[in-house]
C-alpha cells in the first residue's frame, strides 16, 4: 500500500491497521524518517517537500511490487509526506511484514535506499537565518542504492 500525502501519520494506527490481527506474520519492521534540526552544521527551520502527483504514487507502487518480488512479504506500506514540514515532524514511513525477520529488514531497507535516491520528490531546507537550498543526494545513499542493483533474492 501506497500513501503520499501532506498530513501527519500515527505510526502505531498505521501498523495496527496493516497488521489487522494477523497472526500469520512473524516479524514487522518500521522504518519512520523525520525532520532533523540540522544539516550540514546549520540550523533548519523547515524543509519544504516537494512532488509530481500521480507520477510519484505510480514510481512509489512500482518499487514496493519489486520489494514484494524479491522477498515474500504479507504485507507492506509506505507512506511520505509532502508539502511544508517542521524539525521534529514525521517524513515517511516504511512498515514491512513477512513470516521471518530477515525478508522484513532487507525489504525496508531495499524501500528506503530507494526513497532516499530515487523516488520522485524534491527536498529544499531552510536554514534558520532563512537561506534556502535543495537538497541532493548522498554518495552514501547512491552506494547503499547501488547494492541492490541486479542482486535478486
Amino acid at each position: 500500500m501506497i500513501r503520499v500525502q501532506a498530513e501527519d501519520f500515527d505510526i502505531g494506527k498505521e501498523v495496527e491497521a496493516l497488521l489487522g490481527g494477523r497472526t500469520d506474520i512473524g516479524a514487522v519492521v518500521t522504518f519512520t524518517g523525520r525532520v532533523r534540526d540540522h544539516a550540514g552544521g546549520e540550523r533548519i527551520a523547515e524543509m519544504v517537500l516537494e512532488h509530481y502527483p500521480g507520477m510519484t504514487e505510480a514510481e512509489l507502487a512500482r518499487v514496493e511490487e519489486e520489494a514484494r518480488a524479491r522477498w515474500p512479504l504479507q504485507a507492506s506500506l509506505v507512506i511520505h509526506r509532502f508539502g511544508r514540514l517542521r524539525p521534529g515532524e514525521n517524513i515517511v514511513l516504511v512498515v514491512t511484514a513477512a513470516e521471518h525477520r530477515g525478508d522484513a529488514f532487507a525489504a525496508a531497507e531495499f524501500l528506503m535506499d530507494y526513497l532516499k535516491t530515487s523516488a520522485p520528490f524534491w527536498k529544499k531546507e531552510t536554514t534558520g537565518e532563512g537561506a534556502a537550498r535543495w537538497v541532493e543526494a548522498r554518495e552514501s545513499d547512491d552506494a547503499a542504492r547501488a547494492r541492490w542493483e541486479g542482486e535478486r533474492k
